[in-house]
């Protein structure tokens, strides 16, 4: 009787599964009414993305730190920007950041476009005092001035423009049809039995009740973390040493709460958590289930998981890097 009751539990998570994890990656993402996609704004903005001279030293482009030969980010506990300096986050990976319904870890952009501007300017990343500066830089670029009236119809370049090419760009990053994908699709054979178990954990343990959706990131909504404060964890990890959301509204109320990130392409973008503390997905996954959900998975169950996360690796298009318009015979900071 007790194997009865085993099958019909197990039906019935299987069926929970399919019902919470059911979407499919879509292969293209919503652009908004004022920035239409186009072949010409996607050139345009993958120039942008890949030049250094957007920053303040010539040096660090949004590429430097958003790898789109990799994971999308940088593989480090904290980004580099210009005169070496190191941010205090992790960056998170630009590929599907369109399906985001914000940007950054504490969520203080509400677009693509918005958040294109920001690191150009932080004195920290790009360096760049103010972006009249950067236009006035584009502006001696011939190239440049081309490429925008290919774009928007008009020589004009300013930060408005840019940032609707750069983020017009960034919506082609998507990295569709996983084993995951292919799954739900109905191809049956594209998860292992192990990716299977763990994807019937992650729903089951409570995981999905926050990495929701095509995008595994939720509805956009904000998340406390972590939930369950363990001194032990705090003092090797200092998870809670960044206010998270607070530090833009300061509210009290806010404080550590976070934009819940992608899971799509994890398994390539360690280190994991806002700070970069955790190197390892498996490490990761144990402190999650342990900070937010108050369980204590066995290594089997971890590994279960891992290969379920596995499983949300993508197909990555085809990345070229584009030519830059130079600047001849002379110096972009003369």
């Amino acid at each position: 009787m007790s194997k009865i009751h085993s099958v019909i539990a197990a039906i019935a998570l299987a069926g929970t599964s399919s019902a919470v994890l059911s979407q499919a990656l879509p292969t293209t993402a919503p652009a908004p009414a004022d920035n239409p996609t186009t072949p010409q704004k996607v050139a345009l903005g993958k120039m942008l993305f890949h030049d250094p001279r957007l920053s303040s030293s010539g040096t660090v482009s949004c590429a430097s730190c958003h790898n789109t030969m990799l994971g999308g980010e940088d593989n480090r506990a904290g980004s580099v920007g210009v005169e070496a300096q190191v941010g205090g986050r992790s960056a998170p990976t630009v590929w599907n950041a369109a399906f985001n319904k914000v940007q950054f870890w504490d969520g203080r952009a509400a677009s693509l476009e918005e958040q294109a501007a920001g690191p150009v300017t932080n004195p920290i990343e790009m360096g760049m005092k103010s972006w009249n500066d950067v236009v006035s830089r584009l502006e001696t670029i011939e190239g440049y001035q081309i490429a925008f009236k290919k774009a928007f119809g008009t020589e004009t370049i300013s930060k408005d423009n840019a940032t609707k090419a750069i983020a017009a760009y960034e919506r082609t990053l998507i990295t569709p049809n996983s084993p995951y994908d292919k799954y739900v699709k109905g191809d049956k054979k594209a998860l292992t039995e192990q990716q299977v178990r763990g994807m019937n954990l992650a729903v089951e343990i409570g995981c999905t009740g926050c990495h929701s959706g095509p995008a595994f990131n939720g509805p956009g909504t904000f998340q406390k973390f972590p939930i369950n404060y363990n001194g032990y964890l705090e003092a090797q990890y200092d998870f809670k040493k960044d206010t998270g959301l607070a530090e833009v509204t300061g509210k009290k109320e806010d404080e550590h709460l976070w934009k819940v990130p992608t899971l799509r392409n994890i398994a390539l973008t360690a280190p994991y958590f806002h700070n970069g503390k955790i190197k390892t997905l498996d490490k990761a996954v144990k402190l999650m289930a342990k900070m937010q959900l108050d369980k204590n998975l066995s290594k089997e169950e971890i590994s279960d998981i891992v290969a379920f996360l596995d499983a949300l690796t993508g197909e990555f298009p085809k990345q070229e890097m584009p030519t830059l318009p130079p600047t001849t015979g002379t110096t972009f900071n003369k």
